[in-house]
């Protein structure tokens, strides 16, 4: 028998713009969208929800006290504690490591990746950060750099897809196996670089489709010397940002937002994300979370706390429209990986979605149809 989920009726975002209407579903699937379209003004006024895509995270080490590179349950708590907060996929995403760390890591990931557990984000599969970075540019990254190995990629993607891949091009090697990496379907990701403007250029030209948390761990931006930050703000389409407004000025997510047409928000989150104040582990290091950021001993940021509800608010904050901050949170991510079927509400796609009060607030989460419960429940 078919499985019939409950019709939601608000303001709801489709690919064309607001509508004021119903959304139906049935197998995980959305069957039906109707209603009336409304300006971007109206969503929310009328004392109906609001209705937007499920965001997708490209860029999550932990969360609810879990680290990815932790093994065993570590993949499916930190999905369980995104997916309160309206993420409805991710790529997770692993440290710098020994071959044996990473092994360990993507072997505790299988199971996930092939059948999503009940109340959890879905894993497209693996953000691989490392190891193969500058190790002037680690940030909060433990010193495991290496040279590109492609037989370790391929025995790692056998295990669980790696679907975007982080590299310094300058790293000698490095430029000639983008191509390469490109072939086998991942995305490459040009980060963790001391590399100038001519390598990024380059390395774009190579086939790398994105910069990783952008202005963090690169060269930055000098106007005779543009570094990687000028060679993304010049030339590319796609980028990964962190909006948690700590990692990056508002000035220069503003001017990446003006710059970067497919510019795309993720968290970047960590184990501390979703718990108290303390000591949590990110990969082999530790870190401290501590007035909303997470830093390592010395001060250095480690990655964050965020959540992308959370992210979706501050956007609006910088003065984005709410369409505007729903795609960059959504659908630029999804069309990053190739994915149709999710990041937009139509006809066809996964029933991921989120349910906001005019407040903006989480009132309801679903996952290919699943209602999750949430954080503040």
């Amino acid at each position: 028998m078919p499985s019939v989920g409950r019709p939601w009726t608000g303001d709801i975002l489709t690919p064309e713009g607001f509508i004021r209407g119903v959304l139906s579903h049935e197998d995980g699937r959305i069957t039906r969208i109707s209603g009336d379209s409304i300006p971007q003004a109206q969503a929310g006024q009328s004392g109906l929800p609001i209705v937007l895509p499920g965001f997708i995270d490209l860029h999550v080490h932990g969360g609810g006290g879990a680290d990815v590179m932790d093994g065993g349950d570590a993949a499916t708590r930190l999905c369980r504690a995104h997916a309160r907060h309206g993420t409805t996929s991710l790529l997770a995403t692993t440290m710098t490591a020994e071959r044996d760390e990473l092994r360990t890591a993507f072997a505790a990931m299988v199971p996930l990746a092939q059948q999503r557990p009940t109340g959890a984000a879905r894993i497209l599969g693996v953000h691989l950060e490392g190891p193969y970075l500058n190790r002037d540019r680690l940030g909060a990254q433990p010193d495991c750099t290496r040279t590109l190995d492609l037989a370790e990629v391929d025995a790692l993607s056998a295990q669980v897809p790696i679907r975007a891949l982080t590299l310094a091009p300058e790293v000698p090697g490095h430029m000639d196996v983008i191509p390469e990496l490109i072939q086998r379907g991942i995305r490459v990701q040009i980060g963790h670089s001391a590399g100038c403007y001519e390598d990024g250029v380059q390395a774009l030209k190579q086939g790398a489709q994105s910069f990783t948390h952008l202005f963090n761990a690169m060269s930055g931006l000098h106007h005779r010397n543009p570094g990687m930050v000028g060679a993304a703000l010049a030339h590319a389409q796609y980028a990964e940002i962190i909006p948690d407004l700590l990692h990056v000025h508002p000035g220069a997510l503003r001017a990446a937002l003006r710059a970067i047409p497919n510019l795309y928000c993720v968290s970047d989150a960590t184990a501390a994300t979703g718990m108290p104040d303390g000591e949590y582990p990110l990969g082999r290091q530790r870190v401290f979370k501590c007035m909303g950021g997470v830093r390592l001993a010395d001060g250095t940021l480690a990655g964050s706390a965020l959540t992308l509800d959370v992210a979706l608010r501050n956007l609006l904050s910088l003065g984005l429209g709410l369409e505007d901050a729903s795609r960059r949170l959504s659908v630029h991510a999804a069309d990053y990986l190739g994915l149709a079927d999710r990041g937009r509400l139509q006809t066809g796609a996964w029933a991921d979605f989120v349910v906001l009060g005019s407040d903006l607030q989480l009132q309801q989460v679903s996952i290919e149809g699943e209602l999750i419960e949430l954080a503040h429940a």
